[in-house]
């Protein structure tokens, strides 16, 4: 089996070649790219394989734990159709206020419900509306609350629908057999738990920092 190893030339022609960022992506990810927390941001190749599952699972409702600035609601709502709506989950109104203003450039800001408050109490209001009405949820918030979002979104999305988790390869830490700290234990515990649920199907991707994807059986 042939694999190729990872570089920032391989990565560079990946972004240019193979995906299509809009200027309002674009502008926005250059922008997110000078802030202190910059790190919290997926790549653009991320956000590109996320929009083409949106669209090739037919979603048109989703849920997203941990906004930011918005980059990966713009490529998510971009994907739903006009009636489409993505609920978005995050505490700061600092980050928000920049994703709100690109949202707006885009034409999205319609389909883009944000709601500023913990996200835990987001998403247990959804399901007090009712369980399996999403089609899709992304998770990439705090760590230590993973399990808390997974179980809530696998309420909240219907079956064949899929949960996306974002950092599951913690900068490879987890591969690591003498790193302890407690977010990569964290992490371990997490992708171990993920590999012995048997309501899900899962793949872990070496996309990004790790995505992992749930497919709701």
């Amino acid at each position: 089996m042939r694999e190729i190893a990872s570089s920032a030339r391989l990565l560079e022609y990946v972004r240019r070649v193979g995906i299509r960022e809009s200027e309002v992506q674009r502008a926005l990810r250059r922008l997110t790219q000078k802030l202190p927390m910059a790190q919290m941001q997926i790549g653009p190749e991320q956000a590109a394989f996320m929009q083409l599952l949106v669209r090739a699972i037919g979603a048109r409702r989703c849920v997203e734990v941990g906004t930011f600035t918005g980059y990966s609601a713009l490529a998510v709502a971009a994907a739903l159709p006009p009636n489409g709506r993505l609920v978005c989950c995050d505490v700061s109104e600092e980050w928000t206020a920049i994703a709100r203003r690109y949202w707006k450039k885009a034409r999205l800001e319609r389909k883009i419900l944000l709601r500023l408050a913990p996200a835990l109490q987001t998403l247990d209001a959804l399901l007090v509306e009712g369980k399996g009405r999403f089609d899709f949820a992304f998770i990439d918030a705090d760590k230590s609350n993973y399990g808390n979002y997974y179980e809530r979104c696998l309420k909240l999305v219907r079956k064949g629908g899929v949960i996306a988790i974002d950092n599951t390869l913690w900068s490879g830490k987890v591969a690591q057999s003498t790193a302890r700290d407690a977010t990569t234990l964290l992490m371990k515990r997490f992708n171990a738990r993920l590999r012995r649920d048997r309501r899900v199907d899962i793949a872990l991707l070496p996309i990004g920092d790790g995505l992992t994807l749930a497919l709701k059986r």
